[in-house]
């Protein structure tokens, strides 16, 4: 390439960059006008009175209830998520003792816990 070639480009490379910039400033601007026409269309925020309430007899509270476990025989391969039983689902047994266990003082936890028992 001798010099003429390279003005020619930095001639059009003069050109052309600016023509660049004004389509990416005339795309910014009607992104902002088409996001300002969405908002517009949106609903107002709700009002205070308007806000979610507590019942009036305060927080509803939540149940609990033991279940006993599945037994399990005892097998080479691990279960697949199909050979269980679904929890959650009312399959499990409900224990008939429904007194929550409580912590043995005598237990040091569970391995490696640093208790001292």
């Amino acid at each position: 390439m001798d010099t003429t070639q390279w003005n020619l480009a930095a001639n059009s490379a003069a050109i052309i960059m600016p023509v660049i910039g004004v389509f990416v400033v005339a795309a910014l601007i009607a992104a902002f006008a088409y996001g300002r026409r969405l908002r517009a269309r949106q609903p107002a925020p709700p009002k205070p009175d308007e806000q979610p309430h507590l019942p009036e007899g305060g927080p509803i509270g939540e149940e609990r209830e033991l279940r006993e476990p599945d037994e399990m025989e005892p097998r080479e391969a691990r279960l697949t998520p199909h050979e269980l039983n679904g929890g959650g689902t009312g399959q499990n047994r409900r224990s008939p003792s429904q007194k929550e266990r409580k912590w043995d003082e005598n237990s040091s936890g569970g391995f490696g816990s640093g208790g001292f028992g």
